[in-house]
């Protein structure tokens, strides 16, 4: 079957920010949309942590995207008008390289050998992808969660390579709270007695570690007022284990069951581990001398949409009203959207009615 899957390989070591480099990395990625031939109508997608570049169907690849309801033609990012990339983070399992590739070096995984992740990195990724395609500025830089902080060391690096940017959900730096939570996370992985200091086999992967940091994201990607409407204390309709008087007994623990069984087929926990890590070690005011807002003028952007959620645990609405607020001290036009979605951190994924409307204005005003 055809893929809409590319890749940009290269011939040259992959500098990584905190040290060391990659031989022979990839860069996976995919397109939809015709370039123009000023070459001045592409759109730079980042992923949160766990998808694909498989942001939405296409003629080569007629699965869902996990973006499929905003990116196509007549949708926010709309592909009549836009050429869209969106690329798989440096590090994630979904065609770049990652903790669980060859390294062309050793002939083995990388394993724990990987070189310290960092978002620069998955920026640097993104834009050694659209120089590779010819395009030297795009239109604008779009990314949620992980993908939103992605893009702000994007504006940083690369400050003439996109006019404008939409960061959701995303921040300057991670809480104490997230730091906290994403610590535990790793830990559950690592105190897995099957993950043998990294050097599991695939076929003996520590499932039970990511089994319990995969539901304890999800608790945490959503509300606690959409726990109690959408589940209440309904009951779990699967049977009981007469042996284990502590299995499932309410259905919001199904729920998570079937969420994090799905996860641990999909990806490699040594990857998660230096995703997790690369979100706690960001924090924009390195590129502004340790300000913030030193950092937030080397943007040379003309407009920036920022959009935050009330009932995200992960990225509090505060860390996007910091960023509105210095992005506009420093002279740049901002639009900044503070949404109510019962949906939590996952509310740019589900509450489409609100998400559709704000992104597509401000792409339709550039």
């Amino acid at each position: 079957m055809a893929t809409a899957r590319q890749y940009l390989q290269f011939d040259k070591a992959f500098p990584m920010r905190r040290g060391g480099s990659l031989h022979a990395a990839q860069i996976a990625y995919e397109t939809w949309g015709e370039l123009s031939p000023e070459r001045d109508n592409a759109i730079l997608i980042f992923t949160g942590l766990s998808p694909s570049a498989h942001a939405a169907s296409s003629a080569l690849d007629c699965s869902a995207g996990w973006w499929e309801d905003m990116v196509g033609p007549g949708r926010p990012v709309d592909t009549r008008r836009f050429f869209v990339v969106c690329v798989n983070s440096l590090g994630s399992v979904f065609g770049s390289t990652s903790p669980a590739s060859i390294n062309p070096q050793t002939g083995q995984p990388y394993r724990l050998g990987f070189p310290i992740l960092s978002v620069e990195d998955i920026a640097r990724g993104g834009y050694e992808v659209i120089q590779s395609l010819g395009i030297s500025q795009l239109q604008c830089v779009i990314g949620p969660s992980l993908g939103g902080m992605t893009v702000l060391a994007f504006a940083a690096l690369f400050p003439e390579a996109s006019r404008n940017l939409i960061s959701i959900s995303g921040a300057a730096r991670s809480t104490p709270f997230t730091i906290a939570l994403r610590s535990l996370q790793r830990e559950m992985i690592r105190k897995d007695p099957a993950w043998l200091n990294g050097n599991y086999s695939v076929d003996a992967v520590p499932v039970e570690g990511m089994r319990l940091a995969r539901k304890l994201g999800m608790i945490t990607y959503r509300s606690a007022k959409e726990w109690l409407l959408r589940f209440g204390r309904e009951r779990a309709s699967v049977e009981h284990k007469p042996d284990d008087p502590f299995s499932i007994d309410f259905e919001i623990e199904a729920y998570l069951e079937s969420h994090a069984s799905k996860f641990v087929g999909q990806f490699d926990p040594n990857a998660y581990l230096f995703l997790s890590r690369a979100m706690d070690l960001f924090d924009l005011a390195d590129h502004g001398e340790g300000s913030l807002a030193e950092a937030l003028k080397r943007f040379k952007i003309n407009s920036a949409l920022i959009i935050g959620v009330e009932t995200d645990l992960l990225f509090p609405i505060e860390q996007q009203q910091e960023l509105a607020d210095g992005l506009e001290s420093a002279g740049r036009e901002v639009k900044f959207a503070r949404l109510n979605s019962l949906q939590g951190h996952d509310s740019f994924l589900v509450d489409m009615d609100q998400f559709r409307p704000l992104i597509g204005d401000f792409l339709r005003g550039l």
